[in-house]
């Protein structure tokens, strides 16, 4: 126990030099990018209007990388007004004016997922600068306007903006993706809850209307003040709910092509005779599935196009990509991504330190960060220090898991309220985090053992005579822990977990399963206990708080209506409506509203949210400019069309 607290307070202490130097780290300056002309913004009442009028430069231009390769020229491949980049606010980031070329490599650990390169590559159709609301800016489209009542929003197309394979994106784009998508009953077998006018199941869906040629209208029986941030944040979902490319997805669709024309593709895809929904999805890539094999081909608006499977997943740039700099260079300045897969998260963060990395967010945490500093000269990165947008490493019983046992002991609050009262969140913040973060206040701080043990006690769980403590059929009790190997501090933390626990009573077991299997049991609730972040804690327009990890069957029941699952009890209704109002409200009455959300969350102690105001490092390519190391971690990573290597 003294050798660990030695190196706890060594490494605190290069920590703390480390973070420090990445505070006083001043951001690259260059020529400055510059947005005078840029927006035009007018409000009324609680109706908004935003039109971005780009100041069209002299020229555009284009990387070399397109040169040579009989495209049109690059005026004609962008839109009337292109995108001025405005990825991050303009307090957190002086942006340079940066140079094509490079190849930016990445690693994952998933055969097919890499989040860092999904964040790259996810546009919605309104963005929000630093990704937390203060403001809501046009993206894919060109602008939009919301009523005084917060039930319509007219959205603009831009203009002459083009898929990757060329193709003109119009409103029949829009319209294919509402009408013969998503309101088809065959292909969306359960309308989705956050485009219906309010969080009930039952209430009516959205009303979709084109209003001319670049021009449509969407519109809600109730108010809808955070549909914007719906659309910006949540769920990173970017612009393939509302946009897909007709011209290539209507060939696997049986409204405009018959079925028994679709019936040898249909086959050749290995699905059953009239299975056209499966070939359709087979072919529709959405934001998510960017870095599956099933998007080599597929138009995009994204920065990058894949190209390549496998492995080694390789993106090129889009050539008609709608975004420029304020110099009216056709982003993203670099030309290539590559993503490879390796065995574990180990071998990512060796690969970073040999240099063999440009860019690494999820696998670079706060334990790793001391040796990641020591060796930034060797392997020709810099360790950035950001906040985390979610929270790192929260606990999850399954309340829904199908057990009756399990089921009658952890759906009891005072086994529940026992279990937080026995934890030590300060220790968590101490040794998971090195003292960069604070106990969450959300469920309380204070340990108290005794009270712990008296609730236990109450409950009827004796304990037997090897000190574990009996189920109510009189069999011991255990806490079987499974967690993702994704995240080496997963483990870190439910070994602690483990001995908070024993120290009540109760028998708790940890195992380590790879990410893939880990997903599978999740959806198919067969995990009894888990460790896993959650965004809704830190982001106020997020609706993930845990529900599919913590109650999987009584989430299922919410977001299908009621046809799958299990209806929750009374008092996690009240919560799911609580998140789920969020999203009717503006900001400031939002971010009131919720605190109901945390107080039924300290009331009930769905999950442990144990820690609070978390740093979020990253090792970056030293050479890639247009960083920093202000706002949220996760903000930079949707402004990787921003990056450049410097000569």
């Amino acid at each position: 126990m003294k050798r660990r607290r030695l190196v706890l307070m060594m490494t605190s202490a290069i920590l703390i030099v480390a973070f420090s130097l990445a505070g006083c780290r001043s951001t690259p300056m260059g020529n400055e990018m510059t947005q005078e002309t840029n927006q035009k913004e007018t409000t009324s009442g609680p109706a908004s209007s935003k039109v971005e009028e780009t100041a069209a430069p002299s020229a555009f231009k284009q990387s070399p990388y397109l040169d040579g390769i009989g495209l049109p020229p690059v005026q004609e491949r962008l839109p009337k007004e292109p995108k001025l980049t405005n990825e991050l606010p303009k307090d957190a980031l002086n942006y340079e004016i940066g140079t094509y070329g490079g190849k930016l490599r990445t690693v994952r650990t998933d055969p097919i997922s890499d989040s860092d390169i999904f964040t790259i590559e996810n546009e919605p159709l309104v963005n929000s600068p630093g990704l937390m609301g203060e403001e809501i800016t046009p993206n894919v489209l060109k602008a939009y306007k919301v009523s005084d009542d917060q039930k319509e929003f007219t959205f603009t197309l831009r203009e002459g903006m083009r898929w990757s394979d060329g193709e003109l994106v119009t409103v029949d784009d829009v319209r294919f993706a509402v009408e013969d998508v998503l309101f088809n009953k065959e292909l969306t077998t359960t309308f989705p809850l956050w485009l219906k006018s309010t969080a009930y199941a039952d209430d009516k869906p959205l009303t979709f209307t084109v209003l001319d040629n670049n021009t449509f209208k969407i519109s809600f029986d109730h108010p809808y003040g955070g549909f914007l941030m719906q659309l910006a944040v949540q769920g990173w979902r970017g612009y393939t709910d509302f946009l897909k490319p007709k011209h290539f997805l209507q060939k696997y669709h049986v409204k405009y092509t018959p079925l028994e024309k679709l019936e040898p593709l249909i086959k050749e895809a290995g699905f059953g005779p009239g299975e056209w929904t499966k070939l359709f999805t087979s072919k529709d890539v959405l934001n998510i599935e960017s870095t599956q094999p099933k998007a080599v081909g597929f138009p995009v608006l994204s920065p990058y196009m894949q190209v390549k499977a496998g492995t080694v997943i390789e993106f090129e740039r889009n050539p008609y990509y709608f975004k420029i700099d304020a110099k009216g260079n056709q982003l993203p300045y670099i030309d290539k991504l590559e993503s490879t897969m390796v065995q574990n998260v180990e071998t990512a963060v060796l690969k970073v330190m040999g240099g063999e990395v440009d860019h690494s967010y999820e696998y670079v945490t706060i334990p790793k960060v001391a040796m990641l500093k020591e060796n930034e000269k060797k392997g020709h990165y810099k360790v950035y220090i950001n906040k985390l947008h979610r929270t790192a490493n929260d606990i999850h019983l399954n309340l829904t898991y199908e057990d009756p046992v399990w089921r009658q002991v952890v759906r009891d609050v005072r086994f529940r309220k026992a279990l937080n009262l026995a934890l030590n969140k300060k220790e968590f913040v101490n040794s998971i985090f090195l003292g960069f973060a604070k106990p969450s206040s959300i469920e309380g701080t204070d340990r108290n053992l005794e009270e712990a043990g008296r609730l236990l006690d109450e409950m009827g769980l004796v304990k037997g005579p090897d000190g574990f403590r009996l189920g109510p059929e009189g069999k011991k009790f255990i806490i079987p822990f499974e967690v993702s190997s994704y995240y080496d501090d997963f483990i870190q933390l439910g070994e602690l977990v483990v001995e908070q626990w024993k120290e009540v009573g109760l028998q708790v077991t940890l195992k380590k399963i790879e990410n893939s299997l880990w997903n599978s049991r999740v959806q198919s609730n067969q995990l009894q206990a888990t460790i896993m972040f959650t965004p809704g804690p830190v982001q106020w327009a997020r609706q993930e708080w845990g529900q599919n990890l913590w109650a999987p069957l009584w989430d299922k029941w919410w977001n299908t209506s009621g046809k799958q699952g299990e209806e929750p009890p009374a008092e996690a209704k009240a919560l799911f409506n609580a998140i789920f109002k969020l999203r009717e409200l503006p900001l400031q009455e939002a971010l009131k509203k919720r605190e109901d959300i945390r107080k039924n969350i300290g009331e009930n102690y769905w999950y442990y949210i144990h820690s609070e105001d978390i740093v979020a490092p990253v090792a970056v390519n030293e050479k890639i400019g247009n960083f920093t190391d202000k706002g949220w971690g996760i903000a930079q990573n949707f402004a990787g069309e921003q990056w450049f290597f410097r000569n």
